[in-house]
């Protein structure tokens, strides 16, 4: 299927490869991916912030010589700094802003020779499952299905990649802001073990260490090169994660050792989930049984309910802290702030001074129990990304000031995601695999952790099940 943005390309790694053979140069697949901004991008909503320009002026002035030299490249419109890319951050009260330096995060992107052109949609603060600031002016749509939310926080991201405008894209994980929009478009998402990826300098840690960034891509093998082109500390960074054995790029060249697999088809806690997506983790569960790997039911009894709420509190005062400083004494109007943002901050001014440091105290501790959950045994926890289908457009809306309700009442965001945050809160690796569909045809993304520090077998057991079970030439019905 012959595609305008990536021109029908398996991955990223197979348009770098047609770059390097000369089949095809830079500026025609700039060309390529700004027809399929101008094609698609009206009915999902999902590239903003173009800044032609600057692709232009980088491919004149010579491209990196890096695993992704010529390739098209979008950055989430929230984090990743970059002095040429101003940002909205999904928030009309920080729109337009302009960054003094680069990060770092983006520095090394650019050095993989990619040609970045614009941002992708982002909800205010990233709190979000779903992907519908106002500074939009609408809401970002799933290419799958347009009534259907491609998920958030990385939701432009992943409309962007599953309607093909590009191979990849950045995007940023700190409750599976990476792994909810994978699972929603049909894609591969990668979070990596805290701090594997640079913070700085704008910060030295997100969301007390629950956040990082990632890509969405199409291939197992995108992600792995990109994660060995940007990991690592930068210069002053708080803590590191754990250093690799080898390479990302190393671990997906031959298949792991035959792993303990763990497998859960409810939410942690035991609560059902929706038929369709219960099934495809069992039939995910037979693959890799049929591959070698010993299967175990999970019986997880890490306290997910109070690092749900813990996780809720940091990120309310962080959202707190990050709009009261935007606002600059002005008040916290609604055509500024979204309601959900609002609610944020008005349940981080009801928390006593210490409840922060409390509840980073019941994170750790939350990392601790899950880390002795895996020692006990199992090398991999397989389970579900999201407890059902993509949401419809308006279910998770920023409309609401009841921001305890929306994150973890019984319809909120914990209710339709119970497993991604799970693992920003201990650090740990994890993925979402798009591995079925519903009977909708919508993605059903099925999501494995590895051990905290272990990403190698993670990525390499991920590798392994994209050669059983390949996906990357399914297409969203949007992609044409």
């Amino acid at each position: 299927m012959q595609m305008i943005g990536d021109l029908g390309a398996k991955d990223a790694t197979d348009l770098a490869e047609r770059v390097a053979r000369r089949e095809v140069s830079p500026t025609e697949l700039l060309d390529a991916a700004l027809a399929a901004v101008e094609a698609r991008n009206p009915a999902l909503n999902a590239v903003v912030q173009m800044q032609e320009g600057v692709a232009r002026k980088a491919i004149a002035d010579g491209l990196p010589q890096g695993p992704f030299r010529g390739v098209p490249f979008l950055l989430k419109d929230l984090g990743c700094e970059a002095v040429d890319f101003p940002g909205h951050n999904g928030s009309r009260l920080l729109a337009g802003t302009r960054y003094r330096r680069d990060s770092a995060i983006y520095e090394r992107i650019r050095a993989t020779g990619v040609v970045t052109f614009g941002r992708t949609t982002s909800p205010e603060g990233g709190i979000g499952a779903a992907t519908e600031a106002a500074v939009y002016g609408g809401p970002t749509r799933n290419p799958w299905n347009l009534d259907h939310t491609p998920g958030g926080s990385s939701g432009g991201a992943g409309a962007a990649v599953a309607a093909g405008i590009v191979a990849f894209a950045h995007g940023s994980d700190g409750g599976g802001s990476v792994r909810i929009p994978a699972a929603s478009c049909g894609l591969f998402g990668y979070k990596p073990t805290r701090a594997r990826l640079p913070d700085g300098p704008y910060v030295g840690e997100g969301w007390a260490g629950m956040a990082i960034d990632g890509f969405l891509t199409r291939s197992v093998r995108d992600t792995a090169r990109m994660l060995d082109a940007c990991h690592g500390p930068d210069l002053g960074a708080p803590y590191a994660a754990p250093p690799l054995a080898k390479s990302h790029a190393d671990a997906i060249s031959r298949p792991p050792r035959r792993l303990r697999v763990a497998v859960c088809d409810t939410t942690l806690t035991g609560e059902p989930i929706h038929p369709e997506v219960a099934e495809a983790v069992r039939a995910t569960a037979r693959l890799l049984e049929a591959m070698g790997h010993h299967i175990e039911p999970a019986k997880v009894t890490a306290d997910v309910p109070m690092m749900m709420r813990a996780w809720t509190d940091i990120v309310g005062v962080g959202t707190a802290l990050g709009v009261k400083k935007a606002l600059k004494g002005r008040p916290m109007t609604p055509d500024l702030v979204e309601g959900v943002s609002r609610g944020a901050c008005a349940h981080a001014d009801t928390l006593h001074p210490t409840r922060y440091l409390e509840a980073v105290g019941e994170i750790h501790a939350f990392g601790r129990q899950m880390a002795g959950f895996f020692d006990a045994g199992p090398d991999i926890l397989l389970c579900a990304t999201l407890a059902e289908p993509p949401a419809r457009i308006g279910r998770f809306n920023h409309d609401t000031e009841d921001y305890v309700d929306y994150r973890i009442g019984p319809k909120g965001i914990f209710a339709y995601s119970p497993f991604c945050a799970v693992f920003n809160a201990s650090g740990q690796p994890a993925a979402s695999l798009p591995l079925a569909m519903s009977s909708d045809g919508l993605p059903i993304g099925i999501h494995l952790a590895g051990a905290y520090g272990d990403d190698e077998t993670l990525i390499s057991l991920c590798a392994e099940i994209e050669r059983a079970q390949p996906w990357a030439e399914r297409r969203a019905p949007i992609a044409g």
